[in-house]
This record gives structure tokens, sequence and C-alpha cells, in this order.
């Protein structure tokens, strides 16, 4: 939609304020509402937006440890500004305008940290080189009947769930809570975030969907969107959707899998498929994998970025912990679907559901191009079976703070994405580490209370 679109729908729209947000570096949505002529005014000049929300971390505590954002800066506005792609209306708030924003190259440095900022940035890398990429997240998350209140009032122990037991695909548990299906399906096509599909998974409570495919930009906005809407269609309904990675051990994780391909500028070639190579899939295609594979420890905060998603990647619980790849394997990191023209791609299983889209999908494409500009080759042959099994390629850091130092100092990481994001990002992930270290667990308290 064009600004003078959105300026007419304005003007002609029962509502006085547009609600406008933007994401922090844990993917967070942070936002206000603005009174419908200031954001006519900001279509063409800009805004500011609160530099803090790149200074602390999801539970605004100011982070100690990073130079582009502190009190050592006063906390100023970033330069923001509106992108009027992204507008839509909200349906379960009367159709409320909502715009998406991101910081601008105004704010030189500080534009390089900005999640959709960075995503921009790779995007147009891959148009230059003559790539259009294609882009889809699918997430499963569990679902509470609680509310904020009843979480805060239980410290979120002993939580209620949707539904009982594992029930994956199950046409009767939809049945049993069929309105809030039906709105997460209908209202979310109204908020222009359409889903590919909608069912239950295996876990009390857990439901995934899959977000149709697009641009990697719409995708990345649609992912980011997703999470918020889920969560307020569901406390519509008095539920509580959380997104985090691993909620028990008991339990397999929540995965947040990005599916991808690249196709022709004009977007009618998916230039991943090949039928007179291997298993269908072009050169091209294997140097982008190879290029997966061989940044992928290098980048792992990207892709998982917190305390919780590292007990998500552990065996046997449908998630990967080997550099893997193999043909519609679900136990790689990397499962190649390589059949017709149309829906060749790779399906990236490391990626979880407490991700930040716009930094993760920023992981997948800036190291598949990576791949394709060194022209790197596949040096391993599709795992076949147990990709637990399979460690010849190596393993996948197993905690936050081992990945976030193997980034940091990653000249690999440094090139795909510059020095001031990778300092400020590790950095950030090594506050997270740093704040779960200084707490009490109940786990500590129930080993050593009583007995020690």
């Amino acid at each position: 939609m064009q600004k003078k679109e959105i300026i007419t729908k304005l003007k002609e729209s029962k509502h006085s304020k547009v609600k406008v947000a933007i994401t922090d570096i844990d993917g967070v949505l942070r936002g206000k509402f603005m009174h419908r002529d200031k954001l006519i005014s900001a279509l063409d000049s800009g805004f500011g937006f609160c530099a803090v929300v790149f200074g602390w971390d999801m539970g605004d505590n100011a982070y100690d440890n990073t130079s582009l954002v502190g009190w050592h800066t006063g906390y100023g506005d970033f330069d923001a500004e509106l992108d009027p792609s992204t507008f839509r209306t909200i349906p379960w708030e009367g159709d409320t305008p909502f715009l998406l924003a991101n910081l601008t190259k105004a704010n030189t440095t500080a534009e390089t940290v900005c999640p959709r900022g960075l995503l921009k940035n790779v995007i147009a890398e891959a148009k230059e080189m003559g790539f259009v990429p294609m882009f889809s997240q699918e997430f499963e998350w569990f679902n509470f009947k609680e509310t904020s209140t009843s979480l805060a009032d239980k410290n979120f122990n002993k939580l209620e769930p949707l539904t009982p037991g594992m029930f994956g695909y199950s046409i009767l548990r939809m049945s049993e809570n069929s309105d809030f299906f039906h709105d997460l399906f209908d209202l979310l096509e109204g908020f222009n975030v359409p889903l590919e599909g909608l069912h239950t998974e295996t876990g009390p409570g857990v439901t995934e969907a899959a977000i149709q495919y697009s641009d990697i930009l719409e995708a990345a906005d649609r992912a980011v969107l997703f999470k918020t809407a889920a969560k307020e269609i569901a406390a519509k309904h008095g539920i509580t959707a959380s997104f985090m990675a691993k909620q028990t051990s008991e339990l397999p994780g929540c995965s947040g899998h990005i599916h991808q391909s690249l196709w022709d500028l004009e977007k009618k070639t998916n230039l991943f498929f090949s039928g007179d190579e291997a298993h269908n899939m072009s050169t091209t295609m294997q140097s982008f994998l190879a290029g997966q594979l061989h940044c992928l420890p290098e980048i792992l905060p990207m892709l998982a970025p917190t305390i919780n998603s590292y007990k998500r990647l552990v065996e046997g619980a449908w998630a990967p912990t080997t550099l893997t790849w193999g043909l519609d394997n679900r136990t790689t990191a990397l499962r190649v679907l390589a059949g017709s023209h149309k829906a060749t791609r790779i399906e990236h299983r490391v990626v979880g559901a407490d991700v930040n889209p716009y930094l993760a999908m920023s992981a997948c494409l800036a190291s598949g191009l990576y791949g394709i500009k060194h022209k790197l080759q596949l040096k391993t042959k599709p795992t076949i079976g147990n990709g637990y099994e399979d460690v010849s390629n190596g393993l996948l850091p197993t905690n936050l703070l081992e990945a976030s130092n193997k980034m940091k100092t990653s000249s690999t990481a440094k090139a795909l994405f510059g020095d001031t994001f990778v300092n400020h990002f590790t950095s950030s992930r090594e506050w997270e580490w740093r704040s779960f270290a200084a707490a009490v667990t109940d786990w500590e308290t129930k080993r050593y209370f009583e007995i020690i």
C-alpha cells in the first residue's frame, strides 16, 4: 500500500489513533498509540523512538555491558521510519490501524542493530546477487487456561493446559476449543498473517501453525506479528499462549522452523530446483546448504537466543543436536525437501519458537549466501537414519554462553553482520547468561535446601 492510500484510509477511518510498533533485540514488539495526524506526518518525516528498547532486556532491565545504548548515552531517541507496506488493521480491536517501523540509516551504527533493518540489509545483498528469497516460518506453542494475573498468582507453577494429554493432529481437541481455533485462523487472515495450516501438536495444550510463504521481509513481519497476535487472540478466550522453547524436560520443545528457497528476480524460477542434479538439488542450493552448515556454529545465538533454547536442543526430542543435513529427515539440523520445482526448499530445524524472526531469517539467508559467494561444496552426504548419531561434521554448542562466546570471536559472524551488531547482540546474550547465573532456581532449592 502506498502512502497516499494509507492517508486516505486513515482520514476515512472511524479511528483517530493508530498502533505503531518496533521490534527489539529479543523479538518483542514495543509500541504505542499515535494520533492519526501525527502518524500522517511521520509517514513522510519519520519519528523518534526511545533508544532504551535496544538498551534493556525483555524484563526492562538495563544492560550494563553495551556501548551503543546505556546510561552513558542518556537514552535519547533513535530516528525511526514507518513502513507503508506493513499497513494492516487489527480485527480483534475493532479494525484499529497498525504499522510496523524500524530504525533508519540516519542512526548510522544504531541502524545495524535494528533486527528489521539488519534483515533488510541482507535482503539487499541477495537481490544484488540476483536472488529473491522466499521464506515462511511455522511455530509450535503451549496454550494454558490462565491469565497474566493467574500466572503471577501461581508463580508460573501448576498451570492448567488448554487440553490434557498427548494428542497431536487431534480433530477432537480442536472441536472442543473450536471458538479459539476458528478465531486464530480467521482473525489472523484478517490481520494479513494468513496461515497454511493449524493443528494440535503432541503435548498438553500444544498447537502448531504454519504461516503462508512470501518474500522474506513479509515472511519475517508475519512471523513477528503472529506471535503477538496469537497471544492477544488467546487472551480474548482466557488463554495464555507461550512460545518458550522448552516448557518441561518431560515433553518435546517448541520449534519455529524456517522454510527457505531462492527464486530469480521475476519470481518465476525456483533456483533451488534442478532436475539434472542429484536429489533435484541445484548447485546454488548445494552451496547455500553448505554455507548454512559452515556458519551455523558461529551464529547459533541468532537461532537459539535464550538460556532455555538449549534445553530444547537435546537428543530424541524432535530438535537437532548435530551439524547434519538429510533428505526429508526430521532428525537433522537441515531438512531438504527437493521434490517439485515449486516446493523444493530447505527447512532449518534448529530454530525454536523463542527466536526473533528477523534475526533468525537474517542468519539463515546470510549464511546461505556466504556459501554461494564462496562456492562452498557439500562435504558430507545426506544423513540416512538417526541424525543424532551422525557426529561426523560436529555438534552444536550446548548452552548460550558457549554459543555467544563463539559468535563474539567469530570472524565469519562479523563478516556477515558487522562488528557493531555482533558486539551488541552477543553482549545482550552475555547479559542473559549473567542474569540466569545470579538467580537461585527451583532445582537448586529442591536439591540443596534440606539434604546438603
